[in-house]
């Protein structure tokens, strides 16, 4: 499975997994961690990114809380769609684009957003695409937090239902290579979120 496949099947998803799946369960615990976590380190007022928002029940959660500057990408169009059904008062205020990763961020200027955050996004990302971490850094004004699922060896591969990859990375490593400096981190059940900061 190439890069392309990977994306491909992302953009196709049905069942489970899928928006109207995530649109069911709504905003949760991660949520609201990335929401407290956003506002300690930026304030209610910075420009925040999801990328993979899905549905946008995480940034639900943010509009939720005071934040109104959010923005949103995901592969799948459908799951925009099911956005503006499900959060109406987040798609009024929120600017989304049904693009991958990878397309969208060579057309956003540097440090044009405050905070970026992913929720087992990142992991999905073909290593023919790991350059759009460095993208993701360009992009960052200040903050970006991972919630990813770091529970295999770095280098290794998983598969969702036996079809779609997990990757799995050192996300320290990652980012601190990129010059962020990570400032916190928190390891849960499922996954590990980690908080950078940009460097001077």
């Amino acid at each position: 499975m190439d890069s392309n496949d990977v994306r491909a099947a992302w953009a196709d998803r049905s069942g489970e997994y899928s928006p109207t799946y995530y649109a069911h369960y709504g905003p949760d615990e991660t949520s609201e961690l990335v929401r407290a976590t956003i506002e300690r380190y930026a304030g209610r007022d910075a420009r925040v990114l999801e990328v993979g928002c899905g549905v946008g029940r995480h940034l639900a959660a943010l509009a939720e809380g005071g934040f109104s500057a959010l923005s949103g990408v995901d592969v799948n169009a459908d799951a925009l769609a099911v956005l503006r059904e499900t959060y109406p008062g987040l798609a009024s205020v929120g600017e989304f684009h049904a693009a991958s990763i990878e397309e969208y961020v060579e057309g956003v200027e540097t440090d044009a957003v405050d905070a970026v955050f992913s929720v087992e996004t990142l992991q999905h990302i073909h290593p023919d695409a790991e350059w759009v971490f460095a993208e993701l850094a360009r992009i960052t004004g200040d903050l970006l937090v991972t919630v990813e699922n770091e529970s295999g060896e770095a280098g290794t591969v998983n598969h969702v239902d036996d079809q779609l990859p997990l990757y799995y990375r050192d996300w320290r490593r990652v980012f601190t290579d990129l010059g962020f400096e990570e400032v916190e981190s928190v390891e849960r059940k499922r996954d590990t979120m980690r908080v950078f900061r940009a460097g001077d």
